[in-house]
């Protein structure tokens, strides 16, 4: 199986001392963001985590670390984006977070890193021209360090609208041009752009739209092939394994202006203060009463069939 850790918060940039509390005790515990009372156990054992998935704006705090997870297969998907702290106020500079996410590519290799671009949105300071010109800029100095990068637009959810008012969708034309022009940019430097969820309007300017968190990325990440159970994915245009996610929501404090896991920054300061790096739970622990479910962990890698 996949664990993932960053559909809901950034483990790597705001909770690296926990993560690695329960990598050495072999467990974490998980409440369903949906149903509070749901607590499911999982367990951090090799041989049953086929590998771990990070999303992470800031990858620098668990670099240290990297070296004691080495006996898990990884994936990292590291966002670097063009904004400042007007949008995204907690996150590291741009050229701090590139320096370190090739430090990052070093260590666990190109086939287990990609980048991410996004959500892109268009306003009079981050125009179409600038995303233009700065995407280039990051391809260059990431070339030859990832061989990915994925976009995809702004959604307006209704966390967003409340907490980033004057965001606006990107029109046809606009999102045309952008996948256009990244697209021809990143084979310049050996970068397969790919769209997250955006359905197939630009894979005829080159976009690969067949997913980002997909089979094949995991397999090659792995180096084996995968016997994946089927499921219902989340969303309709969306082919990613995403399943099983150990974050919680309300708890990333780089605060983007654009999320959709924060509904609010007092929810974030509430849950932060809650937050044990001893305890199972991301926030808070476990009351009188309540059961833990085990989850049914089982490894899907295919020894039959090899890249290798």
């Amino acid at each position: 199986m996949i664990i993932n850790t960053g559909m809901r918060t950034d483990i790597p940039a705001f909770y690296s001392e926990w993560f690695m509390n329960r990598i050495h005790e072999g467990f974490v515990l998980v409440r369903n963001p949906y149903r509070q009372e749901w607590i499911t156990r999982y367990e951090l054992d090799p041989e049953v985590v086929d590998c771990i998935a990070f999303c992470t704006k800031n990858p620098a705090p668990m670099l240290k670390y990297i070296d004691e997870l080495n006996r898990f297969h990884q994936y990292w998907f590291v966002t670097i984006t063009p904004y400042g702290t007007d949008i995204e106020p907690n996150v590291p500079s741009k050229e701090q977070v590139m320096h370190d996410f090739i430090t990052l590519s070093k260590a666990v290799g190109i086939n287990c890193i990609g980048w991410r671009y996004d959500p892109i949105f268009i306003d009079s300071t981050y125009t179409l021209e600038r995303h233009i010109s700065d995407f280039e800029t990051m391809c260059r100095t990431l070339s030859g360090y990832t061989e990915v990068c994925v976009i995809s637009f702004i959604d307006l959810y209704e966390k967003v609208i409340r907490n980033f008012s004057h965001a606006k969708t990107v029109t046809t034309q606009e999102r045309i041009a952008i996948g256009k022009a990244f697209a021809e940019i990143g084979q310049r430097y050996g970068i397969t752009i790919k769209a997250c969820a955006e359905g197939n309007d630009l894979a005829p300017y080159g976009v690969d739209c067949n997913g980002c968190m997909t089979k094949e990325t995991f397999e090659k990440a792995i180096g084996s092939s995968l016997d994946i159970p089927k499921k219902k994915s989340q969303r309709a245009e969306c082919s990613c394994i995403l399943g099983t996610d150990i974050g919680a929501y309300d708890t990333c404090g780089h605060l983007c202006r654009y999320c959709y896991a924060n509904s609010s920054r007092e929810n974030v300061r509430r849950n932060i203060r809650q937050h044990d790096s001893n305890s199972p739970f991301l926030v808070g622990t476990l009351h009188e009463g309540e059961t833990i479910h085990p989850a049914e962990q089982v490894s899907w890698i295919n020894n039959q069939l090899s890249f290798f």
